[in-house]
Order: structure tokens, then sequence, then C-alpha cells
């Protein structure tokens, strides 16, 4: 059987406020939590039924995690492969283990893109000074250099404009295997969440316009400015995507629209419920938090409608002290992720604004 009925447990792999969510989630639906982590203190824990602190390492730590649960997800993407492997070996584990395999590695991501039929960056594969000079001359400028992995908010990419600039880049690199990307300059960014269930239903919600400040996540608003066509490609894209990585789970394609024509040119992929969806926790008639364990426990997928105009911001840092003025809008609500220490840059909570349609 595919279906992990209400009742069942979830182990989760990782502890932070996505992992917190889905507990909390988990919970409404009937479902008890195992959150397996190596910090301790970390958020999800405050809510879950059990957790464990471990390295990904620990192998026998795993193998008694994954006995624990029916079914293991995850709430980042950079688990390591081999701690995929061992709990697939002894529980499902939803998405499985490709998903992981293709999008931790960028140039495996973008080969799977181009391969699913879906139009990314030009882009080019460099380790050495050389290969960088080389691909430099294929993408042409500007341009810009990324680790193919562990990257995220902006980390290890560096713009090149100039050819003086490429001197630069292998020390933000970290002299890792990289690649290099043609930038597009685009219109707008959106992105497209996704929901396929073990059964292999699908269900997208709305296209959400994004808009970041230092390379991190400052708001999400639905609907985005966008045409319909853009709106329903982008969609037909998101799906195409997950199906192509007989995917379980919700996802998050991270796309560019390029000009007024509605050029759409896929940025990324997150296996994984994503900072872009929390506008669902409010805005939509069922939060993709909620949807993911419906999908991993292969039961109906919700209905993915927005119930109006909806806003979220990312609270970082000190804005989390400043509770009291979200508290007395009438049509804020505010996800508080108790972490305790509001460092500068780090995620704290969010806020969501929902003006209801009528």
């Amino acid at each position: 059987m595919t279906r992990i009925n209400p009742g069942g447990t979830i182990g989760i792999l990782g502890g932070g406020q996505l992992g917190r969510m889905l507990a909390l989630s988990a919970a409404q639906l009937g479902y008890r939590c195992h959150i397996f982590c190596p910090e301790e203190n970390s958020p999800a824990f405050q809510v879950a039924d059990r957790h464990t602190v471990a390295s990904y390492t620990n192998e026998a730590a795993l193998i008694e995690f994954s006995k624990s649960v029916d079914v293991a997800t995850y709430e980042f993407e950079n688990v390591p492969g081999n701690t995929a492997d061992t709990v697939a070996a002894h529980t499902l584990l939803r998405p499985g283990a490709r998903a992981l395999t293709v999008t931790q590695d960028r140039l495996t991501e973008k080969q799977f893109l181009g391969e699913a039929g879906v139009q990314t960056a030009p882009y080019e594969a460099f380790h050495t000074a050389e290969e960088l000079e080389a691909a430099f001359k294929v993408i042409g400028r500007p341009s810009v250099a990324k680790t193919r992995r562990f990257g995220y908010d902006g980390k290890g990419q560096k713009l090149v404009k100039t050819p003086k600039d490429l001197e630069a880049v292998l020390d933000v690199t970290q002299n890792t295997p990289a690649i290099l990307e043609g930038f597009i300059p685009f219109d707008r960014e959106i992105s497209v969440v996704v929901a396929r269930s073990a059964s292999g239903d699908v269900a997208a919600y709305p296209v959400g316009e994004n808009v970041h400040t230092n390379h991190i996540l400052d708001t999400t608003d639905v609907p985005a400015g966008v045409s319909e066509r853009v709106e329903a490609k982008a969609k037909v894209m998101a799906t195409k995507v997950a199906n192509a990585l007989d995917y379980v789970g919700v996802m998050a394609v991270e796309m560019f629209v390029t000009d007024s024509s509605g050029e759409i040119i896929v940025n990324e992929i997150a296996p994984r419920v994503h900072n872009s969806g929390h506008w669902t926790m409010d805005g939509a008639r069922t939060s993709q938090f909620e949807q993911h364990i419906r999908a991993i426990c292969d039961l109906p997928l919700g209905d993915t409608r927005a119930l109006g105009k909806v806003r979220m911001k990312n609270l970082l840092g000190e804005e989390i002290l400043d509770v009291e003025k979200f508290l007395e809008d009438p049509i804020a609500s505010l996800h508080h992720y108790g972490k305790s220490e509001p460092r500068p840059g780090r995620k704290m909570g969010h806020v969501t604004w929902v003006e209801r349609a009528e």
C-alpha cells in the first residue's frame, strides 16, 4: 500500500522552520512526527512528538529513526546522498533520493531540465582558471558564476561583468566545481509551488511573484503580475518537472519572466516546501505544508485556489521583535519560527496579508 493513514508516524529529516510547519500540519491531519536533526534545540522539536539529535552520517541512529516511522521526508535539499539511501533502505522515502541527486548539483539540475524540455539560461561547467576562461568565452558577459553545490541566498555566487572580474571568481567558488550561467535580464521573478502525490496526481498553486533583497526572498505576491498565458505556461512547466522527476511531495520551481512577450526561463528547483509558498498558510484553501503531508501519505490532494489577494513577507533578524504592529493589523497573520537568536539575515518568521475575495 502506498497510503499512510492518519495515526501513522512521519519522519522529517531537518529541524528548521520548514520541518516545524510540516509537523504542525501533520498533527492537524492526525499524524505524529519524528524529527531527525544534528542541531539541538531546533525549531521543529518544539511541536513534534519525538526527535533525535544525531549526525546525518550516524548510520545506527538513522536506521533506528527509519524503523520508527511509516514514511520519511525532508525539509531541505542538502541531505547527504548516503543518508537518503540509508533511510530508503528501511522505510518509504518521499520524495525519493533521485530528487536530491538532481537538485543538489546545479550542473546535474540544468542537464535534467534540458532533458525534460524546459528552457534554462545558457551555461558552462568549470573548475580551474583555464576552464573558467574558456567558459567565459562561450557565455560572454554579463554572466554569473555559481558553485555547483551548497549555494543558497546568493552564497557561492559572483556576477561577472568584465574579464577582470574573473580573478575573484575562484575565491568566491572556493575552487570547487562550478558553472557559469548567462545573465538573464528578467522582467520579474516568479515561482510555482506544485504537488504530486504517490499516486501521480498533480496540483499546482497560483503563480507567485517574488522580490529579493540582498539575495534573500523579501516578499511574495499572489496573484503575480503576469498574463493568463504566462500563468498557464508556468504551471505546465512546473508540472512537467514534477512528472519527469517522478516526484512525490511539494516542490517549487523558480523562474524568470524575461520580457513582455512572456518568455519563461527556469532558474532552479527546490525539492521541498518553499519560502515562496508560505503565502498558502493563510491565503490558500490548502497550505503547502498540509499538501506535502497529503502527497507523501497518498491522500487526496487539496484545493490550491487562493482566497484572495495575498502578500507574504519574511521577517529577518530583529524584525521579529516588532511583532505588535503585525498583531494589531486585522488582515495580517504572524508566524514565529521559535528561534531564540535574531541574527542579521536569519529567517525568524513571516507575515501574510490576505484581502479576501468577495
